[in-house]
């Protein structure tokens, strides 16, 4: 069960989110800095209790139309070794000190969890309280089999971040820049993970926030 700590961050996770979203493939917003909301999210423990599982959900109202970016986060209390590419930033904790920042995509305990969530082992908690399930965020998963519990190297799109699980062939497909209430499936969908977030005006909405697929090449080398 992970701690909430209602204390101070120096950044704050939006100040971190502001320098690194620009640079990423599927930033969405324009030459101006992103002005950025925390829309909503949740968390999931990490067995160990070493790490801090967070799912962020963070609208930019810099441009002229809300962009709504899902941000997976893992909280460190060392360096995660070999992982700098994926390093968000580090900030200061007012009960914890240092806290190294990650791209939870690239986080082998964020991937760890979430595939237990999609079979239903692990339970999506509440973004700011303490042993509090969130039953908002939603999950569905067809197979029979465990999951794997390794990915191969990220790939960006304009719009997700996809890992092709190893042994596959299946492919983790995290949206990056969600949709308010788009909730179709894709072709070859065999899991999914929704949950909900605020839109500027309080409206709440819906959305996939993460998909797990059949993956078509994988599936071609067989024939």
């Amino acid at each position: 069960m992970a701690l909430i700590h209602h204390t101070t961050l120096t950044p704050t996770k939006l100040e971190l989110l502001t320098s690194w979203l620009p640079g990423r493939p599927w930033y969405a917003g324009g030459p101006a800095a992103p002005h950025l909301t925390k829309a909503g999210g949740f968390r999931l423990d990490d067995p160990e209790g070493e790490v801090g599982i967070e799912f962020m959900v963070a609208t930019d109202t810099s441009g002229s139309t809300p962009v709504h970016y899902l941000a997976p986060l893992t909280y460190r209390g060392a360096p995660l070794p070999d992982a700098e590419h994926a390093l968000v930033g580090t900030t200061e904790h007012g009960v914890l000190g240092t806290r190294w920042v990650y791209d939870g995509v690239h986080d082998p305990v964020l991937l760890a969890q979430l595939l237990a969530l999609f079979e239903g082992r692990a339970e999506p908690q509440a973004q700011s309280l303490t042993d509090t399930p969130d039953h908002e965020v939603t999950r569905s998963y067809e197979g029979a089999a465990p999951l794997p519990t390794s990915a191969s190297s990220a790939v960006d799109t304009p719009e997700a971040t996809e890992l092709t699980l190893t042994p596959g062939p299946t492919v983790l497909h995290l949206t990056r820049v969600l949709h308010p209430d788009a909730l179709d499936l894709p072709p070859g969908a065999k899991g999914q993970v929704t949950g909900h977030w605020a839109l500027p005006d309080g409206t709440r909405v819906r959305g996939i926030l993460a998909v797990l697929r059949a993956d078509p090449a994988s599936l071609n080398e067989g024939e």
